[in-house]
């Protein structure tokens, strides 16, 4: 008969085999799992992989890249990710160490890789830098997915064939989307085809489309604005009898209120012409909460407060 040590000690080489049984099955059903930094990546991600990853995005709607710090959440989703995307252009400025530390265990793209550097723009805040808010162009944004497609593709855990339909179908709806745009911005009588906006997000855009772009803050919104500027940015809009200015769903509204405000002083009335996505798109639920719809839904306002 078997002793009680030797039965604990069956008891524990059981469990030992079980857990082990169990472990090896949860790693061979492990999702492959992209993690990408903003709303219009993940997005981009999504209408090329599909349903042939799980698509974790870290950066939901009204959220600031420039200012974001990574959560513990966040660094056990990096952690665990087979590819990272990110934009790059110190866009995601806080999370670039956490980068360089996954780079040598961990597939990372760099959006940004897709654009040479002479169709970049620079950044005035930082010396040497560039502008990082590459969606604003659509032509470039495509260039981008592109990029996206031809990366995710070599990875043999991917589908390559899918992948590569998927950017044919999707590139499609990009250059029809870019035609749009076009014929939009046209539409506004040249005279009033100037934008004014919380931060300079919209230099892509505006080098695009031909419209004037204006902002009160920097490319980052770590950037400080002053009394300076806004005095500038007053005159300059009662000067050319701006109609509109547009706040952003990532930026705080207080320092364009307070434009709004010393136009009124000044006697000429501006009004807010709407709520712009720049940084980070709408909900899920909504169709700002797509790359296209984002683009229609700022186009459409810009166009409606500027007419």
């Amino acid at each position: 008969m078997a002793t009680l040590n030797q039965i604990k000690a069956l008891l524990i080489f059981i469990c030992v085999i079980v857990i082990a049984g169990c472990s090896a099955s949860q790693s061979e059903d492990k999702d492959f799992t992209i993690v990408c930094t903003t709303g219009m990546l993940t997005d981009a991600v999504n209408q090329l992989v599909d349903t042939h990853a799980t698509i974790i995005g870290l950066m939901g709607p009204g959220v600031d890249p420039h200012l974001y710090k990574a959560t513990q959440g966040d660094i056990q989703h990096l952690s665990n990710a087979d590819i990272i995307v990110y934009n790059g252009l110190h866009l995601e400025g806080k999370m670039g160490e956490i980068f360089d530390k996954l780079k040598s265990r961990k597939t990372i793209i760099t959006a940004a890789d897709a654009i040479d550097t002479d169709q970049l723009l620079n950044n005035s805040d930082f010396q040497g830098a560039y502008d990082p808010h590459l969606w604003f162009d659509v032509q470039l944004w495509r260039k981008v997915v592109g990029h996206l497609g031809k990366e995710l593709s070599s990875n043999d855990q991917l589908p390559a064939k899918e992948i590569d339909l998927n950017w044919k179908a999707y590139s499609d709806s990009l250059e029809k989307l870019n035609e749009w745009v076009t014929g939009k911005i046209k539409s506004i009588d040249s005279s009033k085809r100037i934008l004014i906006t919380a931060h300079d997000a919209f230099g892509y855009f505006g080098r695009a489309y031909d419209i004037e772009v204006r902002a009160l803050q920097g490319i980052s919104t770590q950037a400080e604005f002053g009394l300076k500027d806004v005095s500038e940015l007053v005159n300059f809009i009662s000067k050319k009898g701006i109609k509109a200015v547009f706040v952003e769903s990532s930026v705080s509204e207080r320092s364009l209120t307070a434009v709004v405000e010393g136009c009124r002083e000044k006697g000429h009335k501006v009004k807010i012409g709407g709520s712009l996505f720049s940084d980070a798109m709408g909900s899920e639920n909504k169709a700002e909460g797509t790359y296209l719809g984002m683009v229609r839904h700022n186009v459409n306002t810009i166009v409606k407060g500027l007419q």
